[in-house]
Parts: C-alpha cells; structure tokens; sequence
C-alpha cells in the first residue's frame, strides 16, 4: 500500500495536492475538460482547498450553463478551439489571434442561444465596413465562427448554425473589394527587378526578389531554404518545410518567434525546377556569403538556412514587407520625375507584398501554360479553385490582346 504524503506539518495530502519545498506554497494541481495541466496556488492548506471546491463548483456550474444553451459564445469558442489538436501550431495561433483581436471583447459575450443569421451578417458588414477589413481576412475570421457555431449544433444547444450562407451573401454585393491579390504585370514586374538591382542600397535584396518570382515559393517557404534542399547539378528545389515567425501564445511581453512548420502530409512537399535566373540567384548568394559569412541561425535544430540578413539571421517576413514598400516608394519618386522629363507616361508600381510575387510567377506561368495540374503541382494550391481563379484571371486578360491584335490586323471592315 501507498504510503500516504504529507506537508511539514504531517497533515496528509489528498490526490492531486503537494508542497513545495522551495517557498513551502501549496499546489493543485488538475487537468481540465480539454486535457490541458493547470495549477492552483495558495501559501496554505485551508485556502487550497478552498479554491479546490471552487473550481469544482465553476466547473459543473459552466458545463450546466452550456447545457442550458446560455453560455456565450466565447464559451463555445474556448471548447471548440481546445479539440483541434490536429492544427499546426501556427494555424491555431492564428485562429486564436483572430477570434481575439475581433470577436472576444465584443460579440464573442452574447448568449450563443440568441445568435441569428442577421446578428452574424450585420456583424460581418460591421468588421467590414468600420474595421475596414478585407474579405480575406473575414473568411479567416468565418472558418473559425463556423465551426465553433457548428459544435453547439451537434451538441444540441442550438438547432441551426446561424452563419450558414453568411458569406454568400456578403459576396454577392456588387463592388465589394474581396480582397483579390493582382499580379504585376510584366512591365511592373521588370521595374521593380530592373531598380532593385542597380540601386546600391536595395541591390543586395535582388537574388531573394528573384526566387521569389522565379519560383512562386511562399515567404516561408523561401526563407526557410537550406543548402541542402538546392540540387545544382540538376538544377531543383526541394520545398520540404516552411519557417513561420509568430507570436508566442501567453508570453506577457508578446514576444515572436521563428519556428519551422513541416507539412501534415507527402502532398505537402514539392521539387520545383530552377530557372536559370533563379539559378544564377542561388550562385550570386552562396559567393556573397563565401566572402561575408554564412547564415548562423538554427531553428528547431536546422541549419544552413541560404538567405541571411546583415546580422547572418534568416529574414523576417514582416521587414522583407517593408523593404518592397521601400523599394516601391523610392522607385515611384524617381519613376515621377524621370517620366515627366522624358514626356512620357510614368510607369508606377502599385502596393504589394511578398504573397503578390507569388501571384506574379503563378499568372506568368499560366500565361505559358495550360495544364491546370501542372500548374497547381508547382503552387502547389490546396485547392484547384485557386489555380482556376488565377488561369481563368490570366485567359480573360489574354482575350483582350488577342482581340486587340485581331483588330489590328483584321482588316475587312
């Protein structure tokens, strides 16, 4: 038999109880409805237990609450996020971020009872039209609404899901920006490259630039290659990981992080072959840093990292962002005053980020080719739909210069 523990004062300890030696504070220590290790504290045995029977009581109290269809939403949201231990670690920082930042504080409070399809609609318009969101970030915010709404339907809370057909109807308002990414186009594309390269202030960004639109890679994905994933001597790229720099859940001073996320599954990994530019890239890259230093960041035990910054650390996507906005604002200013003395036409880069290269290489590719698979093989989209969305975005703006050219030399009229 067990020998029962006890404190420095020889009183026993029930299960779950224990003293510390370091400070002599008392511990409880449980795991809660969602398998998550928590821990109660007191500087005595009465008050421990005292806050032991409290938490049994908020315990059944919250789970009567929720069977009785009154809790909130936010209630909802906290059990529904703690069964997704399927997420990457990312994702469900994301989620999490995302119902916080714009739900929790406001509409996350009301009863899920009373929640109705236009309560979620107005909501919606609202994060639309005052917060001034994009519909891509909304979609984000739904795919974690829908599915916490959906969990009190299964559990017999609520009997219809009142986002169903939420975001069919915001999308169907006519002049609704949806949040679509446009690619350069080629005479963009060419500035932007032509100008990075011969200024001595951005030139050394010029071979990161060059993958990104020579691959159609994500940031991450870019950012996180290895030495090691470039084959030379048959000129590929293996795109097996992806380096993810997000905020630390619970860290009081908000501190971020780069952590490498691997793919769920073998769909998730991808050789794409090198352009010769791109390869020219790589080469340009690995001399720089024979001569400078190479990359001396380790990230959950990887190493040989090929793009660095000038401290020999892997980029943050976020100052990669920054230096194209940079770039684009010197450019256009120069781009100004050059066209107005030549009398020409400026051409002026829009606004973009790191995700418009990818966007860039995937339309110059679906300018070349018309194998859809092929295509979403080397994005390496999730879903085809995208792929679609992006040829179908190309093959109208391909029609338009055929028809042009047919006007032109079509002469019967």
């Amino acid at each position: 038999m067990a020998k029962a523990r006890k404190d420095n004062k020889g009183r026993a300890l029930r299960k779950g109880e224990s003293q510390r030696t370091e400070d002599m504070r008392y511990v409880y220590t449980y795991t809660d409805p969602f398998g998550r290790r928590k821990y109660i504290y007191a500087t005595d045995l009465r008050t421990l237990r005292e806050k032991e029977n409290q938490l049994l009581k908020d315990q059944l109290d919250g789970l009567d609450v929720y069977a009785a269809g009154n809790a909130d939403l936010n209630f909802v949201f906290d059990r529904y996020i703690s069964t997704k231990t399927d997420l990457r670690k990312t994702t469900y920082t994301n989620y999490k971020y995302m119902y916080n930042h714009f739900v929790r504080d406001e509409f996350g409070k009301r009863k899920i009872a009373e929640i109705k399809y236009s309560d979620v609609l107005y909501f919606y318009y609202h994060l639309i039209n005052e917060k001034k969101l994009q519909i891509n970030t909304l979609e984000t915010i739904h795919t974690v609404l829908h599915p916490t709404f959906q969990l009190a339907v299964r559990d017999d809370i609520i009997r219809t899901n009142p986002s169903d057909g939420v975001m069919a109807q915001i999308k169907k308002k006519p002049g609704r920006n949806h949040g679509v990414r446009h690619a350069l186009t080629v005479e963009q594309q060419r500035a932007f490259m032509n100008y990075t390269a011969n200024n001595p202030i951005f030139c050394h960004w010029t071979p990161l630039f060059t993958v990104l639109l020579g691959t159609g890679g994500r940031i991450g994905e870019i950012i996180g290659l290895r030495w090691q994933d470039l084959d030379f001597e048959n000129r590929t790229i293996s795109i097996n990981h992806s380096v993810v720099y997000y905020a630390q859940e619970g860290a009081k001073t908000r501190k971020s992080v780069f952590q490498v996320s691997l793919p769920k599954t073998e769909a998730g990994i991808r050789t794409i072959p090198m352009l010769d530019a791109v390869y020219d890239a790589f080469k340009e890259e690995y001399e720089v840093q024979k001569e400078n230093g190479f990359n001396s960041t380790e990230i959950d035990g990887m190493t040989g990292f090929v793009f660095c910054n000038r401290f020999g650390n892997v980029h943050n996507p976020q100052t990669v962002n920054r230096t194209i906005k940079r770039i684009l604002e010197s450019y256009n200013a120069e781009e100004v005053l050059k066209a107005k003395k030549e009398k020409r036409q400026p051409v002026i880069l829009p606004h973009f980020s790191c995700h418009h290269l990818r966007h860039t290489f995937c339309t110059r590719f679906c300018e070349q080719e018309t194998n859809i698979k092929v295509i979403q093989s080397i994005m390496r989209h999730a879903n085809i739909e995208t792929t679609m969305d992006i040829y179908a975005e190309v093959t109208d703006m391909k029609k338009v210069e055929s028809m042009k050219h047919l006007s032109e030399k079509y002469d019967v009229f």
